[in-house]
């Protein structure tokens, strides 16, 4: 249980530096293999939210209520959609079914688009630090980046098992081992690190449809990058 909760969070740090690596470079540039990779990053955020929720502690009962709320900000089919995801008029245990019900199915989407992304990277290939796409001076691919590979799975292996091992509650929350109480409310809701961005976001914006787009459009965003990118060279 550590090694799966601290793994989601290893997970984000890779995710979060592969998408900063993919600025730097400008892969966003080969629009097949970025857009997959942006849907990737949609259903892999809402897989570990419905992650959180499951230990049913009270900041994940809460977190679960507030951003699920957060739907009935969507004009006419917003409270619908909130009780639909519920399955009654409150977080309950048929919320909690229907959360690890798609915990379990969204990963075989996440594996199926993945072995997608993979195929529109091997059609263009990988840009390089120096944006330029050259036919010389080029490696094979082993063993050189295999070891460089086998080397960077290594080190997260071994900080996720550092992580499980001497200190499983270092990026936890106190709060959840308490058991979800829907008549208590904890003073400070607040989720994972890899949700701050947007946790701020909603936080600084009052209106609570203009938060949820808000929210919406800092990753969709990423969508509309190759369209500002007007120069030659690709970095």
């Amino acid at each position: 249980r550590n090694i799966h909760a601290n793994g989601a969070s290893m997970f984000f740090i890779c995710l979060y530096l592969h998408i900063g690596r993919g600025l730097y470079y400008g892969s966003y540039l080969y629009k097949e293999t970025w857009n997959t990779g942006i849907i990737l990053l949609f259903i892999t955020m809402a897989t570990a939210f419905m992650g959180y929720v499951l230990p049913w502690g009270q900041m994940s009962f809460w977190g679960a209520t507030v951003i699920t709320n957060l739907l009935s900000a969507i004009p006419y089919v917003g409270t619908t959609m909130v009780q639909w995801i519920w399955g009654g008029f409150s977080v309950d245990n048929a919320t909690l079914t229907r959360f690890f019900t798609f915990h379990f199915l969204l990963p075989f989407l996440i594996f199926a688009l993945m072995v997608l992304h993979l195929m529109f990277l091997h059609e263009t290939g990988s840009n390089n630090p120096t944006g330029l796409a050259s036919n010389n001076d080029k490696v094979p691919f082993h063993p050189y980046f295999t070891y460089k590979d086998l080397l960077g799975a290594s080190v997260m292996i071994t900080a996720t098992l550092s992580l499980a091992l001497f200190s499983p509650l270092l990026l936890g929350d106190p709060e959840n081992f308490t058991q979800a109480n829907p008549l208590v409310t904890p003073p400070h809701i607040k989720p994972e690190w890899y949700f701050l961005f947007a946790y701020a976001i909603l936080r600084s914006i009052p209106n609570k449809l203009g938060g949820v787009l808000a929210l919406v459009m800092s990753i969709a965003i990423l969508f509309i990058i190759p369209l500002t990118h007007n120069t030659p060279q690709r970095t």
